[in-house]
Order: C-alpha cells, then structure tokens, then sequence
C-alpha cells in the first residue's frame, strides 16, 4: 500500500494535461479517489521498469470507481503524476470491495 504524505499534490503538464478525456475522464476527476477513505491502491509491478509505478482503485464524488495508474515525482517524491485513469472493469471491482 501507498502511502500518501497531507497534503496531495497533483503533477500536471503538457505531457499528461488531457491525456484521459479518451476514457471520458477528466483531470479534475481523476484526483478525486486519491481522496477516497476506501481506496485500494499497491505497486504496479508489472509496469515499474525505469521509474516505480502504482495503481490506485477509488470512487469520484460521483461514485464512479476509476482504475488510475500513476507515479510519484519530485525531490522527495512527493507529488503524484498521474499516468492513466480510466473506469474499472467487472474483474477489477472485486479488488476494491474486498
């Protein structure tokens, strides 16, 4: 499990701003279930090569559940540059009710 120093804070830039809307999710929303007091989150160890990456599962204020990959980035790592978010799927739904 990841764990997350108060507060949160968000990398965005030309490289990542945007980069959802194909999964029809925006970047705003995308922060929200780092917020989540019931979000699942773990390494990503499939897809750590160059740099440490995570998975985080958690609902919007919507109560969407997404399925976000991202990294940590900074001097202390300590700000989350969000790789990927996109709805979870049917399999991945038991891992955050668990």
């Amino acid at each position: 499990m990841v764990v997350f120093k108060k507060p949160i804070e968000f990398d965005w830039d030309k490289g990542n701003i945007g980069k959802n809307k194909k999964h029809g999710v925006d970047d705003k929303e995308s922060e929200e279930p780092f917020f989540d007091k019931k979000k699942v989150d773990n390494k990503d160890k499939i897809h750590s090569g160059r740099e440490e990456r995570f998975i985080l599962l958690g609902k919007t204020k919507k109560k969407r559940l997404l399925y976000i990959s991202f990294t940590m980035r900074g001097e202390m790592k300590e700000k989350v540059r969000i790789i990927s978010a996109r709805d979870i799927n049917k399999r991945e739904v038991k891992f955050y009710t668990k």
